[in-house]
């Protein structure tokens, strides 16, 4: 099992696929499973790295509350152990912020994917979407909060599935407390303009966690920032429209990678 360190704090993390590298940084509470639709995509032409944020799944859960700073510096030691000197980020909400936050600060971001960000940590409003790994009624319920009532009615067998994946691989409730911590004072408004890589600032136009408006006012106050918006989908937009996130992801992945050679 790949891990990284950070200080005494070991951070589980999986890797797979050759090429350039692209890290998924997941939403609070939750884990590697997140991102399984997209990095069934990535990996191929890609090497797709997924890891566990310290409090969740296979990563350490040290007594929090956690920063940001501290998460970033997470980030940067999974990076440093792949050895990856560039690589492309992608984040959903609380994951989103890291990965803003590093792009400021690390040389190693080559390019920006955000799912459900915005600048400011008051836009957040993640309570709805935990659930206790214990309680499957819970976490079933709390899907809710996540993905759209159409997708939800339609999809029960997925959702069946996610429960199971949630069940063996979420944060606890003090997990959960101490990543979100790190939205608590966080306020990006005064130096978006710092962070000059390309990024796409998806969003669910139903998105009850996080408000579409606010992820049009992140694009907009990033340099190369741009909206795209995918109509009446939830937070976890990338979940219930995977076929045309993983297209428009792949698109501007590679869109980068010719204008880089």
């Amino acid at each position: 099992m790949p891990t990284a360190s950070n200080g005494n704090v070991s951070l589980y993390y999986d890797r797979a696929g050759e090429g350039d590298p692209v890290v998924f940084v997941p939403e609070a509470s939750l884990g590697g499973w997140l991102w399984g639709w997209q990095h069934a995509a990535v990996a191929g032409p890609y090497e797709a790295v997924v890891w566990d944020l310290r409090g969740t799944g296979r990563s350490d859960a040290p007594v929090g509350p956690y920063d940001l700073e501290t998460l970033v510096a997470d980030l940067e030691a999974v990076l440093s152990d792949c050895g990856f000197r560039n690589a492309h980020l992608v984040g959903c909400g609380l994951g989103g912020v890291v990965a803003l936050a590093a792009a400021r600060t690390s040389t190693r971001v080559a390019t920006l994917s955000l799912f459900g960000t915005a600048a400011r940590g008051e836009a957040f409003d993640l309570e709805p979407l935990f659930a206790s790994p214990d309680d499957r009624g819970a976490l079933r319920r709390s899907l809710e909060a996540g993905l759209s009532a159409d997708f939800c009615e339609a999809h029960p067998d997925v959702l069946d599935g996610i429960v199971d994946w949630r069940a063996e691989g979420d944060a606890d409730r003090a997990g959960w407390a101490a990543q979100v911590a790190a939205l608590e004072d966080f306020d990006a408004t005064e130096w978006l303009v710092e962070v000059t890589q390309p990024t796409r600032v998806f969003h669910g136009g139903a998105d009850d966690l996080v408000s579409p408006d606010a992820g049009r006012d992140l694009a907009r106050g990033l340099p190369r920032g741009e909206a795209v918006e995918l109509e009446g989908a939830g937070h976890l937009c990338f979940v219930e429209r995977s076929r045309t996130v993983n297209d428009r992801l792949l698109g501007f992945l590679e869109a980068q990678t010719d204008d880089s050679q």
